[in-house]
Order: C-alpha cells, then structure tokens, then sequence
C-alpha cells in the first residue's frame, strides 16, 4: 500500500464550509472510486485541513485521480473546491515497519 499526505490550506473563514463539503461530496466521491480516505485532522492554528489517502500502489494513482475528476459528482463542483483552497502541498508516503525482526 501506499498513501499520499494531503495538506491543505483553507481560506481564512472558510473551514467550516470546507469541512462540509469534504464530508457530504467530496469523501463519499472518493469512496466510491476505490479511494479511502484513511484519516482526516484540521490544523487549526494554521488554518491546515490534512488528509491521507490510499492506493495499492503507486501506478494505481494516475488512474484514480483521472477518474476522480471525470466523475459527474467532482464535474457538478466546478471550481467550488479550489475557492477555498489556498495551497495544496502533496506527499506519497509507504509503510515502515519500526522495530520489525531481523
């Protein structure tokens, strides 16, 4: 498996209405596309939203991401994520196992 770190910086004010719609469109979306979307935290002092997301492997992500945004459900937002978005800043992440046995 692999995961992406997702870090988003909203607009000021406009957290609650990004929360909103991240839980009621945009995760469901994901869902349904065989990408789950693993955990989710807010940042609040630096006004972050941080996700991960994940794949079985690095090649699936072009794949998944394609059809993210050729869905009706991403298509019928328009440019309604990306008004609140300030910045987004993206990290594929793996598994380690820490302290495995030799």
């Amino acid at each position: 498996m692999i995961s992406q770190l997702r870090i988003y910086t909203i607009n000021p004010g406009m957290m609650d209405s990004w929360l909103k719609l991240f839980e009621e469109t945009i995760r469901p979306v994901h869902s349904k596309l065989g990408m789950p979307v693993e955990r989710t935290w807010v940042n609040a002092e630096a006004n972050e939203f941080v996700w991960v997301r994940s794949f079985k492997d690095a090649d699936e992500i072009k794949g998944k991401e394609e059809a993210y945004f050729a869905s009706d459900e991403r298509k019928a937002l328009g440019d309604i994520p990306q008004q609140h978005i300030v910045k987004m800043e993206v990290r594929v992440i793996e598994p380690v196992l820490v302290g495995a046995p030799d």
